[in-house]
């Protein structure tokens, strides 16, 4: 039997590439050929995300530096002091052939402790541009999964593989009926469709892009719109549509059939996370990418314009997205020609087997 540690956490984008690769490990093994434990951060979203899935995990007490001034910045150098030396209990105590992180802090104590007792490692780094995690523990990584070209700037060359993303599902819309994803959404055929995703929280944002270009409608949308408002702006934009009902407009705090989604939409725009890019890619969709600023090293602008380069997706700044993402898109949904090259370039870049890939580089170095 193979023993092997995930870890990795504190978003979506680290937490669930994970247990992508997880199942796609217990499909290349059998179901009793293979033990796995997860690691996180203590009270963070992996902690109930993960069991969810059906997944052992434990925790240490990790934190990631404040990047304002803060006191809680005084007590960094002790937690990873005895998150190292729980990582090293935990190591010992599960005996892995194998340590695989995912990115973000909670992976670091794990990935240091076992790199320094011999055991084989792996990283998965999601993004164009590398995180500080995977940077330091990149150097003695085993070998390293990635999703974009030229990451010889962050890793050595001979260790790098490039597999994707990791996802949790297929998002691919191939033999989804249209006609059935429209109805699902209230829809029909005689209008484009734009879907605006922001992520679960929701994206202040692309809401306050929808509703500065719905105040200039007269309650009735030129196009029709799947609008993910996320959780966090649920009541907000509800009360706002309220006051402001607007035809051909499907509006929710989350978007429960993704595939529906995708298979509905004529355009997206989103933001750029790495996680996010790839089920794009599969989706084969022409896509308006809006990047976040609010991430470390500014990651999402750097994962769409590795897409803009390639003629594969648009992209604006998040400064000049309420005055100007919607015009551009209801431009883009009347252009048949940029639209067919778009979608026809972001589908290149789509790798399908992705988690299985991971986990064949996985297994490769297990002890």
């Amino acid at each position: 039997m193979k023993r092997v540690i995930l870890s990795g956490g504190g978003t979506g984008g680290h937490i669930y590439p994970a247990i992508a690769v997880a199942q796609a490990l217990k499909r290349a093994l059998g179901e009793q050929e293979v033990e796995i434990l997860f690691v996180g951060a203590e009270g963070r979203m992996e902690m109930t995300a993960v069991p969810k899935a059906g997944y052992r995990i434990v925790s240490v007490p990790i934190a990631g530096l404040q990047r304002s001034l803060s006191l809680k910045n005084l007590l960094l150098p002790f937690k990873i002091v005895k998150s190292v030396l729980q990582a090293r209990k935990i190591i010992k105590g599960f005996q892995p052939d194998v340590v695989v992180g995912f990115g973000g802090y909670a992976s670091a104590p794990v990935l240091w402790a076992a790199q320094r007792m011999g055991i084989p490692t792996v990283i998965q780094e999601q993004n164009s541009y590398a995180g500080l995690v995977n940077k330091i523990v990149g150097k003695r990584a085993t070998s390293v999964c990635v999703a974009y070209d030229n990451m010889e700037r962050f890793f050595a060359a001979e260790r790098i593989v490039k597999t994707g993303n990791p996802l949790r599902s297929a998002f691919s819309a191939e033999g989804i009926d249209r006609a059935e994803a429209l109805e699902y959404f209230g829809f029909d055929s005689s209008l484009p469709v734009v879907l605006v995703v922001g992520g679960s929280l929701g994206t202040r944002t692309l809401n306050n892009m929808m509703r500065s270009w719905i105040m200039t409608l007269s309650g009735e949308a030129p196009v029709q719109v799947i609008w993910q408002t996320g959780r966090f702006y649920e009541q907000e934009m509800k009360q706002f549509l309220a006051q402001y009902p607007t035809t051909h407009i499907w509006q929710n705090a989350f978007i429960d059939r993704m595939d529906y989604a995708y298979k509905a939409a004529d355009v997206v725009i989103s933001r750029s996370g790495a996680c996010t890019v790839s089920e794009l890619c599969l989706a084969g969709k022409p896509t308006l990418f809006v990047p976040s600023p609010n991430v470390a090293e500014d990651h999402q602008t750097k994962n769409a314009k590795a897409l803009v380069d390639k003629k594969a997706a648009l992209m604006v700044a998040d400064s000049e997205a309420v005055d100007c993402a919607m015009s551009t898109v209801l431009r883009l949904v009347g252009d048949e020609g940029m639209l067919t090259m778009l979608s026809k370039n972001i589908s290149k870049l789509a790798i399908v087997d992705s988690a299985d890939r991971v986990a064949a580089e996985v297994l490769k170095c297990c002890k």
